[in-house]
């Protein structure tokens, strides 16, 4: 179906266009997954909340802003993709889904995120990269099982004190955001493995040889004078990394050194639907 016809079709809330948006799913898949990315959905269809076994909810890439509270029904949903629509606030219904492993809420309009998101206490991956966050929300730090978290593309300036509590998180993604220093409570998290602080503006890196999980960081287009350092084994993405030392002054004049073309840090985009 065209991309364009599937937007005309999608502004009438019939039941008859909405079944030809859906291309006649009416039974629950034998995979247990429902994938509606790209449909140009504004409400999700009611009967899909009937699929009380499904596991995998795909929507990204629609228009919607609201979801019905019959979504609760989805107490066996694993994954729920939500991003690259118009959420202005997350709907609660979402954090009555206890067994959610994987939330996925990038690309919206998201300012803030409800306390009741302390209700998933199975969720291990959070991506809630490119929305209006100013401050992340403490309640991220009571995910307890919390492993991976992606927060670039926002408007950080700083992260909460109480994110060392989650002593599960491995990987934090803070890219694109408005870091003038290097977070400090990221320097009493020794259990981290991935820390990305690419792209924001930060001048001066501490040393971060004593995180002993450690096994990457990448720290480049920052207006930083040095690399931070770290334990033998660890990579380094930026300017002056393991390729290429740091300028050092000798006879009191710098000793210019070409800088190398450094890799790209992942894209922050999540995985295709598994």
């Amino acid at each position: 179906m065209g991309n364009s016809l599937k937007a005309i079709v999608a502004f009438v809330p019939s039941d008859e266009c909405q079944k030809y948006l859906l291309e006649d799913l009416e039974e629950m898949p034998v995979d247990k997954m429902v994938d509606l990315s790209g449909r140009q959905l504004r409400r999700l269809p009611l009967h899909i909340c009937s699929f009380r076994e499904l596991v995998k909810l795909y929507l990204s890439d629609n228009n919607l802003n609201h979801l019905p509270p019959e979504l609760e029904q989805l107490q066996n949903l694993q994954i729920l993709a939500l991003d690259f629509n118009n959420f202005k606030a997350l709907p609660l219904v979402v954090c009555t889904l206890k067994r959610l492993c994987i939330l996925y809420l990038g690309n919206n309009k998201l300012c803030s995120l409800p306390l009741e998101l302390r209700l998933l206490q199975n969720l291990k991956t959070l991506w809630i990269e490119s929305n209006c966050l100013r401050y992340l929300p403490e309640v991220v730090c009571e995910l307890s099982l919390l492993k991976t978290l992606h927060a670039g593309s926002n408007a950080l300036r700083t992260l909460p004190a109480q994110l060392r509590c989650l002593q599960e998180l491995r990987t934090i993604w803070l890219s694109g955001n408005l870091l003038s220093d290097f977070p400090p409570v990221l320097l009493d998290m020794p259990f981290l493995e991935v820390i990305d602080v690419d792209r924001n503006s930060i001048r001066f890196f501490p040393s971060l040889a004593h995180l002993p999980g450690l096994k990457l960081v990448i720290y480049d287009h920052n207006p930083c004078r040095n690399a931070p350092k770290v334990a033998k084994g660890v990579r380094r993405v930026g300017r002056w990394s393991e390729e290429t030392p740091e300028p050092r002054k000798r006879s009191g004049a710098v000793i210019e050194i070409k800088l190398n073309e450094k890799p790209s840090p992942p894209p922050a985009t999540k995985p295709k639907p598994e």
